[in-house]
């Protein structure tokens, strides 16, 4: 909700069109750093607004790649702050509190392919990427195999963003 009024705040008061005046020249950073809030709760509505503006303007595969780039560099902030910081957080709480049957949950193999297949779901959605990059890095998964996955599904939400103004608009 925060998200929506900061993007009618933005749209309201000229900042969306500031912004993209100053970056015109420069459509892909501006597709980049569009990509980048893309993945956010906090900045998702803003950002999708910037990224309609971008397709109405801008060739749509071209726009859509540059923004899943910045999507994908934003999705490893995350994915390696929870790999690095928050799993080793949760398995020592898990193994503190003597929740033996919630260990044996995150070891069946059921849970092994559930976490990184919902982390992925949640990341080709519309909805912000937190929560999937967070389940995919409590997960196994290796950052080789997050890479590619995190950016194709990216560039799969955001193109079909494009695509949706470009049918609409």
């Amino acid at each position: 909700m925060a998200s929506v009024i900061i993007a009618i705040f933005f749209v309201r008061n000229g900042i969306l069109d500031n912004f993209l005046t100053a970056t015109q020249g420069i459509k892909f950073i501006s597709a980049f750093l569009a990509g980048m809030f893309f993945i956010s709760i906090f900045t998702a509505a803003p950002a999708i607004v910037v990224l309609a503006e971008l397709f109405k303007n801008n060739q749509t595969m071209e726009t859509a790649l540059i923004a899943g780039l910045g999507a994908l560099v934003g999705d490893l902030i995350i994915f390696r702050f929870v790999k690095n910081h928050i799993a080793e957080d949760v398995k020592y709480l898990i193994e503190a509190t003597g929740l033996k049957r919630v260990k044996k949950i995150f070891h069946l193999k059921f849970f092994h392919w559930l976490t990184p297949f919902l982390g992925a779901v949640i990341i080709a959605s519309p909805l912000p990427d937190e929560l999937g990059v967070s389940l995919l890095g409590l997960s196994k998964i290796k950052i080789k195999y997050f890479i590619p996955l995190s950016y194709i599904l990216n560039f799969i939400g955001i193109l079909v963003i494009g695509l949706a103004v470009k049918n609409i608009i």
